[in-house]
């Protein structure tokens, strides 16, 4: 029985237990679900705050924007406003000026009408005038004839036979005082003209020679030039066509070659690459490349710096370019760049002393030996070529026939033509201003590299190493191992054949096969 109790006391102690758990439990969520709306409520409120906030802001905004847009309108139409009656204002002097000047035009026309009329006038005066002393000489001259006994065409004929005599006698009596006087005069003249002309004019010895110094700092950096096995500097002797001498010279090294142009190209190129330190065929025909477009540039620079200095104005943009090709060129060992200069400057004071244009004559000078520094050299006179290139180029006819005479290839039409003849003379032939040797000696270099690029197949060609080797750069496409044997024994026949020349020379051709592709 007390088991039972205790199961009965057990099982209403649950039944309170649950009934009094489910209120609580319904008082809980009663309690969070009023906390829940009263959050909500005031996220409500926050959000209706903060949208409230944000459309007063853009309102603000949108306005200060009108009133912005408003007065920059406003700014422009007063501008535009401005502008329009500074027009007007302009157009009304305008108006006012051309009424003044067509009331001037009026005045004049009536004041010339009024001129012609009375020019008419005096003009009818005048030819009366003239009939009437026509009527008296015609009197005059027939009393004359009465008292003289013979007509006026008879006496007028014996005074010019007599004054034909007299002034015959006097005339060469006078012209040979002249021609003797002249004769005295005019070597010593000439003479002195000369020699003022030089004595006012600063001369250069020539200076030409086929190799350039570069210095460095130390010759730790001989070892990049070379490279490894010597890579490097193959790379840059074919890029640039010159011989490059690495020796036990202390923080030097030398440039070979004839063509100035080359070494210029080799000197820039060596002193980027040791400025930069990055040292290999790649980036060696990169800065080559750079170089030369650099070098197109200066030549540009320095002939409009030469026209700039001698202040000759108007040339034509091609011919300044050949001016400053003239100071890579040399003409017997002087540079030709100097020579020009020399006999412009010789040719304006010549011209100057004998009275003549001393612009047109500094002009010819200048440009006297233009026809050199063509680059085709086509197969005419540098004189016939160098006027030619000034007739193309709109020169002075007086100029180009100088140009052209100044080695009697054609005849002499322009006063100026002798002074340019006798100043080229003057400069060239100055002593220590030429060398035979050094002229004949780039003439036979270039001969030898033209003769090789007449090859099928052949991209380059350099002499290097004063003419004794030859270097020939071919297409690796188009010519073959066993073709560039072939092409050597050729080149080196035709040599035998057609040149003359001390010694041997070494035929070397270079073949290079590359393959190229980009990764994308």
């Amino acid at each position: 029985m007390e088991s039972l109790y205790i199961i009965i006391i057990g099982v209403a102690g649950l039944g309170v237990g649950a009934y009094f758990g489910r209120m609580l439990m319904t008082k809980s969520n009663k309690k969070s679900e009023e906390q829940a709306k009263e959050r909500a409520s005031l996220i409500v409120k926050e959000a209706e705050v903060s949208a409230e906030t944000i459309k007063k802001d853009k309102i603000l905004e949108a306005k200060e924007k009108f009133l912005k847009l408003k007065t920059e309108f406003e700014e422009e139409a007063n501008r535009k406003k401005n502008q329009i009656l500074t027009n007007e204002n302009k157009i009304k002097q305008r108006e006012q000026r051309l009424s003044k000047e067509l009331e001037k035009v009026k005045r004049l026309e009536a004041e010339f009408e009024s001129k012609e009329e009375n020019l008419a006038a005096q003009i009818e005066i005048v030819k009366k005038k003239k009939v009437e002393l026509e009527k008296f000489n015609q009197q005059k001259v027939s009393i004359l004839e009465k008292v003289a006994l013979i007509t006026a065409e008879e006496a007028k004929e014996q005074l010019m036979e007599t004054l034909t005599q007299e002034a015959e006698t006097k005339a060469s009596s006078h012209i040979k005082d002249i021609m003797e006087q002249a004769n005295l005069t005019a070597t010593k003249e000439a003479k002195k003209i000369v020699i003022q002309t030089i004595q006012r004019t600063a001369t250069e010895h020539a200076i030409e020679n086929c190799v350039s110094i570069f210095n460095i700092e130390n010759d730790d950096v001989k070892g990049k030039i070379i490279g490894r096995e010597g890579r490097n500097i193959r790379a840059l002797e074919a890029a640039t066509g010159v011989e490059i001498i690495v020796d036990d010279t202390p923080e030097a090294i030398i440039i070979s070659g004839f063509d100035p142009v080359r070494r210029e190209i080799a000197r820039l190129s060596l002193h980027r690459l040791v400025t930069d330190g990055r040292i290999h065929p790649a980036r060696i025909e990169e800065i080559v490349a750079k170089t030369t477009k650099n070098i197109e540039e200066e030549i540009v620079e320095i002939g409009e710096r030469t026209v700039i200095d001698l202040g000759i104005h108007g040339l034509h943009p091609e011919l300044i370019k050949l001016v400053g090709r003239m100071r890579f060129r040399s003409s017997y060992g002087q540079n030709l760049l100097q020579h020009s200069r020399e006999v412009a400057n010789l040719c304006a004071i010549m011209a100057s002393e004998l009275g003549l244009n001393t612009k047109q004559a500094k002009r010819a000078g200048l440009l006297h030996d233009i026809g050199k520094v063509w680059p085709e050299e086509p197969e005419k006179p540098h004189a016939i070529l160098g006027m030619e290139l000034a007739k193309k180029y709109k020169e002075h006819p007086n100029v180009c026939n100088a140009i052209g005479a100044h080695h009697d290839e054609i005849e002499m039409t322009a006063m100026i033509s002798p002074i340019v003849q006798a100043c080229d003379a003057v400069s060239g032939a100055r002593p220590g201003a030429r060398r035979e040797v050094m002229e004949s000696y780039i003439k036979r270099l270039k001969e030898l590299e033209e003769l090789a690029l007449g090859f099928d197949g052949v991209n380059k060609c350099y002499a290097i190493q004063a003419g004794r080797e030859l270097r020939v750069m071919v297409d690796a496409e188009s010519v073959t191992d066993d073709k560039a044997g072939l092409l050597s024994f050729d080149i080196s026949q035709k040599i035998e054949k057609d040149m003359q020349y001390p010694g041997q020379i070494k035929v070397t051709v270079i073949r290079e096969m590359r393959a190229v592709n980009y990764a994308k």
